[in-house]
């Protein structure tokens, strides 16, 4: 009864308003109604849509690069309320309490990889009918969104299997509901995305970094369609070869020092297929974070990366994240010159759980700790200082890399048994790397290679699925990691690091699942 009092009382009011009271200020304003008519506007949202590049990067950390076996984390007790969402994934002990944590990385890469496909899903079906947007610009228009459009699509499928396709602005609430579609219907229409992406014809950079601002390129959507072509439950290696051999014949090549592949003073280089782009000038919100997580939680950030801020709460800069592991530093290759632009040691001392930083330590071969003192191992890969704004970093984040281009491509041509025309692919990087020529090549030498080229780009979980190694290498690592850290074992009653069948894939945050009706739990969990 209340309630219909309520809405009587509102109703009575809103018709004996004034109609100067429904008039909408400013009439200049812009509408979803007013806005998607120019090509500016299209490329506007467009731009907007590469948000979930960004997504893709933090929620990565976690349930990409710490899913593998390059990297633990550190246990900071007062530091570890979302346990569930950002420790269990590591431990393959996740849920779907883990999924559905909010703000947690396995619920964030659902809602976020969704909410930009549906960017990409209204640009689509305005620009058909956007009269004001020329011919060349349209195509160019669709290219990129589809492009983007299937690049997300491939970080869902490979995340939670088999999803709902919207491939329509959404208009009705029915239209908001849809079932899990197969991964063949999944993966076929990610193909048809980058086919229209790539007939309708991206651009292939010419000088750099003036043509490779951090959009698509013909370069990116070949990559894209040969990880594809590679994934997809029936691999076709030839398909993917074609791609990868395409990206050899455009403007790409190696720098000649590793490290300056990531130096945020030398973006968007020749290297560079694809980088998620952010910048840092005090004013904007285009800034990265992540480079505040490889370093440890400690008391005294403005000694390590020269501006003060706390590190120890939110998930977003939390310190002790995607902590490379001892067997990762052993596993490089005498003499690879990769090793020390990718992990250094942080060396201070320790009260508990709180770390007071001191100095790096360039080398961590053989590091002995000094008596009296603490240290955690760190990814250096992102690590400039000194930095100027507090928790904020301008380091871009590699998507595709030339490196990574030959490397997929050496794999390509080992999967087909035509191992010695990998070997020119894998010798270039490992050139490069200041290590001796193969004279043969298998799939474990490409696995290897690429788990250092590629370290601590989000990539090692994904491409021990794709090769077929997960449980061997996976479980041989939480054997390790129960050893050296007993306290895993035993808070975790031995569950942990059970390598099962369905843990290839993530659940689907339960919150999906109540909103809609028609989406089912992947199994197992």
């Amino acid at each position: 009864m209340k309630r219909l009092i309520i809405l009587a009382t509102c109703t009575l009011f809103f018709f004996s308003c004034k109609e100067s009271f429904l008039e909408l200020y400013p009439e200049t304003g812009i509408t979803s109604s007013s806005f998607y008519k120019t090509t500016e506007h299209f490329n506007q949202a467009l731009l907007a849509s590469y948000e979930g590049f960004r997504y893709w990067v933090n929620n990565g950390l976690h349930i990409d690069e710490m899913r593998s076996d390059n990297v633990f984390y550190t246990l900071y007790s007062g530091d570890r309320g979302p346990y569930v969402a950002f420790e269990k994934p590591c431990l393959f002990i996740d849920d779907e309490d883990a999924a559905n944590y909010g703000g947690g990385p396995i619920y964030n890469r659902w809602r976020y990889t969704y909410s930009n496909i549906a960017k990409l899903n209204t640009i689509l079906d305005r620009i058909e009918t956007a009269a004001e947007v020329g011919d060349e610009d349209r195509k160019k228009i669709i290219a990129e969104a589809c492009f983007l459009r299937a690049s997300y699509y491939f970080i869902l499928v490979r995340s939670f299997g088999g999803v709902p396709l919207n491939l329509h602005e959404v208009v009705t609430a029915e239209e908001a509901f849809q079932a899990r579609e197969s991964l063949d219907n999944c993966y076929a229409q990610i193909m048809e995305d980058v086919n229209t992406a790539i007939s309708n014809g991206l651009t292939v950079p010419v000088n750099f970094p003036a043509d490779n601002s951090g959009r698509a390129t013909m370069g990116a959507a070949r990559m894209l369609r040969a990880y594809v072509h590679m994934s997809k439950p029936s691999p076709d290696y030839a398909a993917a070869e074609a791609d990868l051999k395409a990206v050899t014949q455009m403007n790409y090549g190696l720098l000649d020092e590793y490290e300056a592949v990531f130096d945020p003073n030398n973006k968007n280089h020749k290297e560079t297929i694809l980088d998620v782009q952010y910048t840092e000038d005090g004013t904007g919100s285009q800034y990265a974070r992540f480079s505040w997580k490889f370093i440890p939680k400690c008391e005294n950030t403005a000694d390590i990366m020269g501006v003060g801020g706390s590190n120890y709460a939110g998930t977003d800069y939390s310190g002790g994240w995607a902590v490379p592991t001892e067997e990762m530093i052993n596993s490089y290759e005498p003499g690879d010159k990769r090793l020390l632009p990718s992990i250094c040691v942080a060396e201070g001392t320790a009260n508990g759980d709180a770390f007071t930083f001191e100095r790096i330590v360039d080398d961590p071969r053989n590091y002995a700790c000094p008596a009296g003192k603490a240290f955690r191992y760190m990814v250096r890969k992102y690590y400039h200082p000194p930095y100027t704004y507090s928790l904020k970093s301008k380091e871009n984040f590699p998507v595709y890399r030339y490196a990574g281009a030959l490397l997929l491509l050496a794999e390509a041509l080992v999967q087909q048994n035509k191992n010695a025309e990998a070997l020119p692919y894998i010798n270039q990087v490992r050139q490069r790397a200041g290590l001796p020529a193969l004279s043969s090549c298998t799939l474990q030498n490409v696995a290897d290679e690429m788990r250092h080229e590629l370290a601590f780009e989000n990539r090692r979980w994904d491409d021990l699925k794709r090769t077929g190694l997960v449980k061997q290498v996976m479980t041989a690592h939480g054997e390790r990691i129960k050893a050296l850290y007993p306290w895993v074992k035993t808070t975790n009653n031995d569950g942990c690091y059970k390598i099962d069948d369905f843990r290839m894939i993530y659940a689907i945050p339960p919150r999906e699942l109540d909103i809609n009706y028609l989406l089912e739990q992947n199994p197992g969990y």
